[in-house]
């Protein structure tokens, strides 16, 4: 935005400056003291542009006046109010108060500074009145009035440019916590696994070694697994596959001596399949850990999965974070996530009504 800026006003403040300085200097140092009014002029427009004007309000506007009077006291230099009716405009809508005080004084000064000139000059005044006073005050104020509604534009596109960059570092805190969810649902469930393995293959160490070492091949596939979706991950091509995820859980729940059931109702929309898998996958790790379950039942169906465990303590609803991130992501891609817990069984249902009612529609 700065650079349009500057790419926009300085070449025609500069061909202007130029043009008045060619028509207005009869002499060497009136042309120096009038591109003096326009350098300052071009030194507020920088500053202005970089959003700090005020930081040369004093010096330019002091500068311009002074041209604006020597032109109009000292020489015929009747263009030389340019130089303060670029400034002004430019510093007024920048004040924190008194705006309208600080336009009425500025219109004001150009009027009296080409006042002057009538105190030096009496001929023809008509015409002194018209090229010192009413030119220059007229300019003075089109300039403010413009310069105020357009400092609004302006505002509002400093705003824009704020909000995109608090939606960029949202996006970029969005994505930490997927990662940080993704890489839970991987690490977490992978060492409640290990710790269930190692449990079993304890307990039978003394009494079958042939499965203890079936059980240690496991967890060392399962570690080798673990690392590869971590790498996965981290170069953002993880894909959850829900067949797969559906064969490991039941793998999981039976060796933790657990009855499983599954009811395969439908094919899964494949677009639906990777969410659905996170979901099943939080929920295998959520039943391991907290419930004491001997019957888990998972249903697929067309538009999403429920999984129904039992072995549920009669306590209150437990606060389950995993379950709470994936409710949000199922949310932006149209789905929905519940929980429930009712005669000591826990139910988990993901659903995408919207793939129901396509392939209801498709009927």
């Amino acid at each position: 935005m700065r650079k349009l800026n500057l790419l926009t006003m300085l070449p025609p403040l500069a061909a202007i400056g130029a043009m008045l300085i060619a028509i207005d200097a009869r002499a060497w140092w009136q042309a120096v003291i009038l591109a003096i009014g326009v350098a300052a002029a071009m030194v507020a427009s920088v500053w202005w542009a970089a959003g700090d004007v005020l930081r040369v309000a004093w010096p330019c506007l002091l500068v311009t006046a002074a041209v604006w009077l020597l032109g109009a006291a000292v020489f015929d230099g009747h263009t030389a109010f340019y130089g303060i009716t670029v400034v002004g405009p430019l510093i007024i809508p920048k004040l924190p108060r008194r705006r309208g005080a600080a336009a009425l004084g500025l219109i004001a000064f150009v009027a009296a500074a080409g006042a002057t000139k009538l105190l030096v000059s009496h001929e023809d005044i008509p015409a002194m009145l018209i090229l010192y006073v009413a030119i220059p005050t007229g300019v003075a104020v089109v300039a403010t009035g413009l310069m105020i509604p357009g400092q609004r534009f302006y505002d509002l596109v400093e705003e824009l440019e704020r909000s995109r960059e608090r939606e960029a570092e949202l996006a970029v805190i969005r994505e930490r916590m997927r990662f940080a969810s993704d890489l839970h649902d991987i690490q977490g469930h992978t060492l409640h696994v290990v710790k269930l393995k190692l449990a079993l293959a304890e307990k039978l160490v003394h009494s079958d070694l042939d499965r203890v070492r079936e059980e240690l091949r496991e967890l060392h596939a399962l570690v080798g697994d673990t690392i590869s979706q971590t790498k996965e991950l981290a170069y953002a091509q993880r894909r959850l596959n829900l067949s797969a995820e559906l064969e490991n859980a039941k793998n999981l729940f039976e060796a933790a001596g657990i009855l499983v059931r599954v009811d395969r109702e439908a094919e899964v929309d494949a677009q639906a399949g990777e969410l659905l898998g996170q979901v099943l996958r939080e929920t295998t790790t959520n039943i391991l850990r907290h419930a004491q379950a001997k019957q888990v039942r998972i249903t697929l169906s067309a538009s999403g999965i429920a999984i129904v465990n039992d072995g549920v303590p009669d306590a209150p609803l437990p606060e389950l974070s995993g379950l709470a991130t994936l409710r949000q992501r199922l949310a932006d891609s149209g789905g929905e996530l519940t929980v429930a817990q009712k005669d000591r069984r826990f139910v988990t249902a993901a659903a995408f009504p919207h793939n129901r009612k396509a392939r209801e529609d498709s009927k």
